[in-house]
């Protein structure tokens, strides 16, 4: 199983708590720490992201010994993370609606790429035959409650769906994913849910609650894996 810690834009424009929060994702036992590239990142806003930063943020990443990943939603983005030369991207579900063409130019560069489908309403997927896409099942509400739920698959293989990017407040859907067969896990990550500075936090897991949905999921998965 790979587990996600989407630390996204939730260390509030504070870059050195970045160092902290990719820390603490490890502790807790996740495979990637992820931020998103090229959203709100201009000089005055909360993202702000330029080549010292993340090449800082990697170099943070490899002490911790944890794989460093990004969201990418444009084209400066891309050419900026090249540099780094990461294993896999993600792509969000508005990426996917928004430009399509620079999420097809991402795909081409043959790493593994994560694509959500919250915004995505078509009953097809949206790029057929690559092998180095993992699709996951993703609703673009903030947060999701039970009422958009109702298509959340019951089988995650004969969907052809890899796994399942989160926005529920709690843990429980996730845990619900694996056991439906769902591989890849991503979810918000913060230090403190009760920060209003963007609304991510509160739909977010502190490094307690991941660390117990990555044990519980984990041992989910082995018993699956077992047969049981």
């Amino acid at each position: 199983m790979i587990f996600i810690a989407e630390i996204g834009l939730n260390h509030n424009g504070k870059f050195p708590a970045c160092q902290e929060m990719i820390r603490q994702a490890k502790l807790s036992g996740a495979d990637i720490a992820k931020f998103q590239l090229g959203w709100k990142s201009k000089p005055n806003e909360i993202n702000f992201m330029n080549l010292e930063r993340i090449k800082t943020l990697k170099k943070w990443a490899d002490d911790y010994e944890i794989e460093l990943m990004f969201s990418i939603f444009n084209y400066e983005s891309l050419e900026l993370v090249k540099e780094l030369n990461l294993k896999k991207f993600k792509i969000a579900s508005r990426t996917l609606i928004d430009n399509f063409s620079l999420v097809e130019d991402i795909v081409n560069l043959n790493k593994k790429t994560f694509i959500s489908l919250g915004m995505w309403d078509k009953n097809f997927l949206p790029i057929k035959n690559k092998d180095n896409i993992d699709y996951l099942w993703c609703k673009s509400e903030y947060p999701t409650e039970k009422n958009h739920l109702k298509n959340f698959p019951k089988n995650f293989n004969d969907s052809k769906l890899e796994g399942y990017s989160d926005h529920c407040i709690g843990v429980d859907m996730v845990l619900l994913a694996i056991s439906r067969g769902a591989k890849v896990i991503e979810k918000h990550f913060t230090m403190d849910k009760t920060s209003t500075v963007i609304r991510d936090h509160v739909l977010s897991a502190t490094p307690e609650e991941f660390k117990d949905m990555v044990n519980i999921g984990r041992s989910i998965n082995e018993k699956i894996n077992f047969g049981i």
